[in-house]
C-alpha cells in the first residue's frame, strides 16, 4: 500500500511507516520515555530526508504529548507556573534553533549536523541508560562514590542566581533564569534534532533543579506539548519540511503500539526493559555513526524537483 509524501517527495508503503511508529510506541509505553530521539534516525534509515524527517517527528510528539498532559493534569500533577518559564526559555529556543537550522540547511550541512548530534547524543546516553540498568541488575556494581551518599536536591550554583520566585507545586524558591535556559536548549534541540527532549529535561529538572518528582513528568510534558507545537510551526514556515501524511501515519502507528507497550510494561522487569531500550539506542548511534564515514556506492546524486 504506497502512499506519497508530498514534502519528501517520494512514495513510501503506508504500512511500513505506521509500523515503524507502532515500534517507537511500543517502546515508549514499555519504558516511559518519549520516543522521539528514535523516530528520526529510523526514518533516515528508511529513506526519509533528514529535514523531513525532523520536523515530522516533531507533528508526531505534538499529537502525542496531549493524552498525558491531560492524564497528569488530572492528578494535579502539573506546575503551571514552572510550566511558563520553560515554555518561554522553549519557544525562544526554537525560534534560535529554526534560524540555525535554515542556515545549515542553506550551507547543505543539515544532514551532517542531524547525524553527528544524534551519534553523540544516542551514544551517551544510551551508555548511560546500560550502566543505570547494569547496576541495578546485578551485572555490575556501583562505584563507592556512587553508593557513598545521595546526590544533593538543591544545586548550588542554581541557588546563587537573582530574581528568585516560588514555585509553590514544586516546592522550590529559585531563580527562573535556570528553567528559562533549560527551556531555551530544549527548544534548540527539538528544530534540530525532532525530539521533545523529556529524557534531558526530566533529569535535570530532579538533580539540576531540585524539582519534586510528583509534578516533574506533567510539568515536562506540558512543556514539551507547547514546544513541539512551536516548533511545528516555526519549521513549516520556515525550512518548509512538515510532511503532514507522514506524522499522520507515524501518529496512529505510535497510538496503538504505546498501548501494547504499556501491557507488556507490566508484566516484565523495568531494569529489563530499561536495558533493552538502551541496546537498541546504542545499535542506532553505531548505525548513525557507521553512515557518516560509510563511502556510498554512488558519491553524486542527481534530485529532479
Amino acid at each position: 500500500m504506497d502512499i506519497y509524501l508530498p514534502i519528501a517527495g517520494l512514495s513510501v508503503n503506508a504500512l511500513v511507516i505506521v509500523g515503524l511508529g507502532g515500534i517507537v510506541g511500543l517502546l515508549t509505553g514499555m519504558v516511559g520515555v518519549g520516543g522521539g530521539f528514535l523516530t528520526t534516525p529510523i526514518l533516515i534509515f528508511y529513506g526519509i530526508p533528514p529535514a523531513v524527517a525532523v520536523a515530522s517527528a516533531t507533528t508526531q510528539i505534538t499529537g502525542a504529548s496531549v493524552s498525558g498532559v491531560m492524564a497528569h493534569q488530572r492528578r494535579k500533577g502539573v506546575d503551571y507556573r514552572m510550566g511558563a518559564v520553560l515554555i518561554a526559555g522553549g519557544i525562544l529556543g526554537s525560534l534560535a534553533g529554526g534560524a540555525l537550522f535554515r542556515l545549515l540547511q542553506n550551507s547543505g550541512q543539515i544532514d551532517t549536523v542531524i547525524a553527528l548530534l544524534y551519534v553523540l547524543l544516542l551514544g551517551s546516553i544510551g551508555a548511560l541508560m546500560a550502566k543505570e540498568a547494569a547496576i541495578a541488575l546485578g551485572l555490575i556494581k556501583a562505584s563507592e562514590r556512587a553508593t557513598a551518599k545521595p546526590a544533593k536536591r538543591h544545586n548550588p550554583l542554581i541557588a546563587m542566581l537573582p530574581m528568585r520566585w516560588r514555585f509553590y507545586r514544586s516546592g522550590l524558591y529559585i531563580s527562573p533564569l535556570a528553567p528559562l535556559l533549560l527551556g531555551f536548549l530544549s527548544g534548540v534541540l527539538t528544530v534540530l534534532l525532532g525530539i521533545g527532549g523529556g529524557f534531558i529535561v526530566v533529569p535535570a529538572m530532579i538533580y539540576i533543579l531540585g524539582m519534586s518528582t510528583q509534578v516533574v513528568v506533567g510539568t515536562s510534558l506540558l512543556m514539551i506539548l507547547a514546544v513541539t507545537a512551536a516548533t511545528t510551526m516555526v519549521h513549516a514556515t520556515t525550512t518548509k519540511s512538515v510532511d503532514i501524511v507522514l506524522a499522520a501515519l507515524l501518529l496512529l502507528g505510535s497510538v496503538i503500539g504505546a498501548q501494547y507497550g504499556a501491557r507488556f510494561a507490566q508484566k516484565a522487569k523495568p531494569e529489563l526493559l530499561r536495558l533493552l531500550l538502551a541496546i537498541i539506542v546504542l545499535a542506532v548511534a553505531a548505525r548513525m555513526a557507521i553512515g557518516l564515514g560509510w563511502r556510498p556506492p554512488e558519491i553524486y546524486t542527481v534530485q529532479l524537483l
